[in-house]
């Protein structure tokens, strides 16, 4: 367990019921009839009750081991929380040291005709699976899962790294109606708590006594006719135990929200950091550490910085590729783009090579560092100035506290006449500047070559630009006809449809379109540029489309956005406490005209708008206009300067987003022309 890994489970159930810890088993028909858990109601599933105890045991010969016993009861209430009955560990091993997972009870309890029917875990339906060399997965489903199941499992790990406890998770993806906490940990170990998230929780300390015993077993030599003797003898040392525990009661669940990097950043937990150890007759161990400590850990390590070192296996290619290369940029811009194109990438993180750059150099395909690795070895045998830096991606969280476990990927950082450009060799569509999407996370920290480290801001300074040309007719009984111009500037609008559209047929991407876009029809597709870096993608065709417009009597109504139209607020909080991310900037533009029917006039226009939010983290420029009588001009520009809004400006961006929709969804109204050239009006025109 010394990789962080969340158990989504859930629990159900009357507090007043759950007041003194239950006994496993002891399962009542009032449990298995609640329908619903009374503080939300939208929950699929509740763990009623948690108890996580962490203690540690010595072992003789082998020393103390890190032994954590869970006992979990949760509630399911319909069948999307049947996938909280799959109970996932992932354990760490290195060397012949690994840890165990064993005693695993499980149960699932039903009603059925009015009696409660038990379905036990079997033996056989426990997998493991092998992640990685470092890393081990032991999983298990609840068997007869229903809607109405209670479910209930208990299990210990046993870990021989003693010096790590993993981060204790206190909340999870739905509500935990009460968990009870407690680590006991000998006076010889010394950890820092720290704390995560939003919710607040109390930590109860106390202490214990614990006691090491020893036998000894002595033999004397016989004599003359006296026989050889063994006797034996004990001793044992106490020690004292530091006691934490924590009691919390209706935890909330932790929710996704819209536009969150890696939510699990705002779950709320207690991480114990070792600072040092002190043993009897031993002197102190110090394991305090900072990001300097760690990244020099890190730095020494041979798979990192003992990889980049090796030279002599690219000599000869290094050579090819710089033949006609003078200046700085082309030399990175050359090497760069060779990485690329000979490196594929085996879809595994990791800041340390798995089995050498060399090696993988030959195979053609590695992990993150064996990629970045022997691009960083390239652009300094190149007498390029560049240093590897260390990240942690978007999915694995923003690195709080200083941790070897606080990276898990690499790219490269280039200086050229003092400006700083980032590199990541491992996708086919990134460029100087612009990373894999799964590295836009805050910041990261150059490595030096000595070691040393400084932390370099990972916002990305490049936007995603996309710009919509669209000139169309409408019919008097409502059909739209027209041609679209659509431009991806080459940005992260670019990478992004690169990276998803790569692989996919032109008819299943024209099928994803046309639904996207109210189900309207597409004819005479083309794309230019589509894989071209460095260059826009550009797509034109023509469409078609029913039901765009309403009648209402004799005029018509229409959106001028179209299908473009943001209909929803993804805002719908009253408050939130964490940051909103874009990943990065953005800027949509529209250029549309729309020719209205023969024997209608232009009634009704929206007004013009123009929304700034403070700092111009965000814009909305809105106009309309009639171009020779029967001509609808629409030209709308959004942008979002920034890639990330902090939380205390929440409620203004949730404002400014609803005048935005509000401004969006006014119809444009065109009334019918009578026989004597009047109009039809219901609206009084503007």
């Amino acid at each position: 367990m010394r990789i962080n890994f969340i158990l989504v489970f859930t629990g159900l159930f009357l507090t007043n019921i759950l007041a003194q810890e239950p006994k496993f088993g002891n399962i009542t028909k009032e449990e298995l009839t609640q329908k619903e858990y009374a503080l939300d109601t939208t929950a699929s599933a509740v763990v009623t009750y948690r108890k996580v105890s962490i203690t540690y045991e010595y072992v003789k010969g082998v020393g103390f081991k890190v032994l954590t016993n869970i006992h979990e009861r949760m509630k399911i209430y319909s069948s999307e929380g049947f996938k909280y009955g799959t109970i996932s560990e992932n354990l760490y091993k290195s060397g012949s040291d690994r840890e165990t997972i064993g005693a695993i009870k499980a149960i699932t309890y039903n009603l059925e005709n009015g009696k409660i029917v038990k379905s036990k875990l079997a033996k056989g339906d426990i997998f493991e699976e092998e992640v990685n060399k470092h890393r081990l997965r032991k999983k298990f489903t609840m068997p007869n899962l229903k809607a109405g199941s209670v479910i209930e499992y208990k299990y210990g790990i046993s870990s021989p790294f003693n010096y790590n406890i993993d981060e204790i998770v206190l909340q999870y993806d739905i509500p935990i109606v009460q968990q009870e906490i407690k680590v006991s940990i000998p006076e010889y170990f010394v950890f820092k708590e720290r704390t995560k998230g939003y919710l607040h929780f109390d930590i109860k300390r106390s202490s214990d006594s614990g006691s090491i015993a020893f036998l000894s077993t002595n033999k004397t030599s016989g004599s003359g006719l006296q026989p050889q003797r063994t006797s034996m003898s004990s001793s044992s040392i106490d020690y004292l135990t530091k006691e934490s525990d924590i009691r919390m009661k209706d935890v909330p669940a932790l929710k996704p929200e819209p536009f969150i990097n890696n939510i699990n950043n705002y779950r709320s937990s207690l991480k114990l950091e070792l600072q040092y150890t002190k043993f009897p007759n031993s002197s102190i161990k110090n394991y305090t550490s900072n990001w300097e400590k760690v990244v020099k850990k890190i730095y020494d390590h041979e798979s990192f910085g003992g990889q980049l070192n090796k030279s002599k296996y690219f000599k000869d290619d290094l050579n090819t590729v710089l033949q006609g290369k003078a200046t700085s940029q082309d030399k990175m811009l050359a090497i760069y783009q060779f990485v690329k194109e000979r490196m594929n990438w085996n879809n595994n993180y990791g800041y340390t090579s798995d089995e050498g750059v060399k090696k993988a150099y030959e195979s053609k395909t590695g992990n993150i560092a064996d990629i970045n690795l022997i691009l960083v070895g390239m652009l300094r045998a190149a007498n390029l100035k560049v240093n590897p830096v260390l990240i942690s991606t978007r999915n694995h969280g923003i690195p709080l506290f200083p941790t070897l476990e606080g990276f898990n990927y690499v790219a490269a950082s280039v200086n050229i006449d003092g400006n700083t450009i980032l590199l990541d060799a491992s996708n086919k569509f990134a460029k100087p500047d612009l990373l894999p999407t799964r590295a836009l996370n805050w910041s990261g920290r150059i490595v030096a070559e000595n070691g040393a480290s400084k932390e370099l801001s990972l916002m990305p300074k490049i936007r995603a630009g996309k710009i919509v040309m669209l000139d169309a007719e409408l019919s008097d009984s409502g059909e739209l006809n027209g041609k679209i111009r659509r431009v991806l500037e080459d940005d992260y609008a670019a990478y992004v449809f690169r990276n998803i559209y790569e692989a996919m047929d032109e008819d299943s991407y024209l099928g994803k379109l046309e639904e996207k876009y109210d189900g309207i029809e597409i004819e005479e597709y083309m794309i230019k540029n589509k894989l071209n870096i460095g260059k826009p993608i550009v797509e034109n065709f023509d469409f078609y489309g029913e039901d765009l417009v309403e009648f209402i009597g004799d005029n018509i109504y229409m959106s001028p956005m179209l299908w473009f139209t943001t209909a929803e607020n993804p805002f719908t909080l009253d408050e939130r406490t964490y940051p909103i991310d874009f990943t990065y900037p953005t800027k949509n533009k529209y250029m549309f005209k729309i020719k209205i029917p023969d024997g209608y006039k232009v009634d009704f226009l929206p007004e013009p708008i123009t929304l700034v939010m403070p700092q111009k983290q965000a814009s909305f420029k809105y106009a309309l206009g009639v171009l020779n009588g029967n001509i609808i001009q629409v030209s709308a520009v959004e942008q979002v300067n920034v890639p990330i809004v902090q939380a205390g400006n929440y409620p203004i961006l949730k404002n400014y987003y609803k005048s935005v929709i509000e401004k969006q969804l006014e119809k444009v109204v065109l009334s019918k022309i009578n026989g004597n050239g009047n109009t039809e009006s219901t609206t009084g025109g503007r």
